[in-house]
């Protein structure tokens, strides 16, 4: 059965570069032994990595025994919903892709929550 997105529709691909998600296939895909249910695909901010190193989850250190490199403001990763909820309470939540966050999330955060937080990229040209 296909992976649904928080709209219902095919789950799309949050990233493979770096390569992201719990199966490390790119998308925010999950199971029951998914237990942190790294379903919500985000855009990283440096508020936010710094927030998780405070929260004992560095992402930011390349790990090369994992095949890790670090993540960078910018990058796209499969976050623990749990996680992105305690950073919205923070004020610090990173932007969303919600076509790549996973329908599992709405479980944990409402789909108005994450709209509230959806990344729109900026149109060429505009400021």
């Amino acid at each position: 059965m296909q992976a649904l997105n928080v709209w219902g529709d095919d789950l799309l691909p949050c990233s493979y570069d770096p390569l992201t998600g719990y199966f490390r296939d790119g998308c925010c895909q999950t199971d029951e032994e998914d237990h942190g249910t790294h379903v919500v695909c985000a855009r990283m901010t440096q508020e936010f990595l710094i927030f998780s190193l405070q929260r004992g989850n560095d992402l930011m250190t390349p790990r090369p025994e994992y095949r890790f490199a670090g993540l960078q403001p910018g990058d796209r990763w499969c976050l623990c919903a749990l996680r992105w909820k305690e950073a919205l309470e923070a004020g610090v939540a990173p932007p969303v892709i919600l076509d790549s966050t996973h329908a599992k999330a709405l479980e944990v955060v409402t789909l108005a929550q994450l709209k509230a937080h959806a990344w729109v990229p900026k149109e060429a040209g505009s400021r």
